[in-house]
């Protein structure tokens, strides 16, 4: 299944192939503030459809992970990086994918803030 989502003003539009099964509720001093709840997928299996010119990056900790958000209207759709087995890996925020119900949706929580 195709899903699209994206920012809040439409600056940052992308698709993303597959089921959302599970979610992952992160308590990482960032998740925590941000609020999303994210699916991760393999690179291969997100599209970016505006240009990367048009996002903003933030890293912090580690700096594995580019949180990618919206510089016009701050919304934070997605970050990237890589799993520990090294492969390209998209955490889509399930909150800026269209039609999604995140009541729905079977959610784990994740203790990111002892990490």
């Amino acid at each position: 299944m195709t899903h699209q989502g994206g920012c809040h003003c439409g600056r940052i539009k992308f698709e993303v192939e597959g089921t959302i099964g599970q979610v992952i509720d992160c308590n990482c001093s960032m998740c925590q503030k941000r609020g999303g709840l994210l699916w991760f997928v393999p690179r291969a299996q997100f599209k970016l459809l505006t240009s990367e010119t048009g996002m903003a990056t933030y890293t912090f900790n580690t700096h594995k992970l580019r949180h990618r958000f919206c510089p016009a209207c701050g919304i934070a759709p997605f970050s990237e990086g890589t799993d520990p087995k090294g492969v390209a890996t998209v955490a889509i925020n399930v909150r800026c994918v269209e039609s999604v119900d995140p009541a729905a949706l079977s959610v784990v929580k994740y203790d990111g803030r002892s990490r």
